[in-house]
């Protein structure tokens, strides 16, 4: 689950809420819980070609959103640079806790949502993506496009709801 401040924009701040509520029932029922937080640094291939020079260098942009703080202590914390949370140290947690399964939810859809999903599906972890706890701060465009490569690149068959899982969604206010 990656949930920075950074990347929380009006095109995707509506899916904060969700996330929040898978974490809290999914932490309720004793799972483990991986949060990840990508960190940008000089010099970086998106810095060079994407020219984020002063983005997701520092806090809070690097922080994971305040709604998630009190999750924050019971949960995982990995560090990455890149997309995926297939680095060498995710692949090592994976390995430690033997997670044959990931769920996965967060920000955003099209980058690092995507490149986990085809991470955990090449690294012998079934993928499972939550669409309606991922968004994209680009839009619905960018949303759109990371779900259209995952369906074809992880399959369908791993893409669902949080109600199809059986978890309670709040009810809109």
């Amino acid at each position: 689950m990656d949930a920075q401040n950074g990347f929380v924009s009006p095109a995707s701040a509506h899916v904060i809420p969700v996330v929040v509520n898978l974490v809290d029932q999914w932490q309720s029922a004793g799972a483990p819980v991986l949060m990840t937080r990508y960190i940008n640094y000089e010099g970086s291939p998106y810095t060079r070609l994407l020219q984020w020079s002063k983005m997701m260098q520092d806090s809070p942009e690097i922080d994971i959103v305040p709604e998630l703080q009190p999750y924050v202590a019971r949960s995982h914390v990995l560090d990455k640079r890149v997309y995926t949370t297939f680095t060498a140290e995710g692949k090592d947690l994976f390995t430690r806790h033997a997670w044959k399964t990931a769920y996965i939810v967060g920000l955003d859809t099209e980058s690092c949502v995507a490149q986990t999903a085809v991470g955990a599906f090449e690294n012998n972890v079934r993928p499972i993506v939550i669409v309606d706890g991922c968004a994209s701060h680009a839009g619905a465009q960018a949303h759109d496009a990371g779900m259209f490569v995952m369906r074809r690149n992880i399959g369908a068959a791993q893409m669902t709801t949080s109600t199809e899982l059986g978890f309670k969604v709040p009810m809109a206010s």
